[in-house]
């Protein structure tokens, strides 16, 4: 990638090619507890009864709060650029993950 030294103040964040594939997901599992929010990113296939967790990320609770502050600010820009998303409704999904898990 970009082989310069980052200046003080700047991080160099690598991405490589596996990663940066991204892995698709339309459903998300939120758990937390005193001192970690997890965030479980699974891939529902239409008529197929079980599914994976795909990814997991483990959060401070502050860096959640940072995480739900920032998504925030990037839909209100997309839709500022391509309209209102529509929250269209979803038939309920059987979870049996655990004892708190949201969609």
């Amino acid at each position: 990638m970009n082989n310069q030294k980052p200046q003080q103040g700047q991080l160099d964040i690598e991405l490589d090619e596996k990663t940066a594939e991204g892995i698709y997901s339309n459903l998300a599992i939120i758990n937390h507890s005193s001192s970690e929010f997890v965030l479980d990113f699974v891939s529902i296939m239409p008529g197929i009864p079980k599914a994976k967790v795909k990814s997991r990320i483990v959060l401070t609770p502050q860096h959640a709060k940072r995480l739900l502050k920032a998504i925030g600010e990037n839909i209100h820009r997309f839709e500022v650029a391509h309209g209102e998303i529509k929250d269209t409704e979803q038939p309920p999904i059987p979870l049996n993950f655990g004892p708190a898990g949201q969609a």
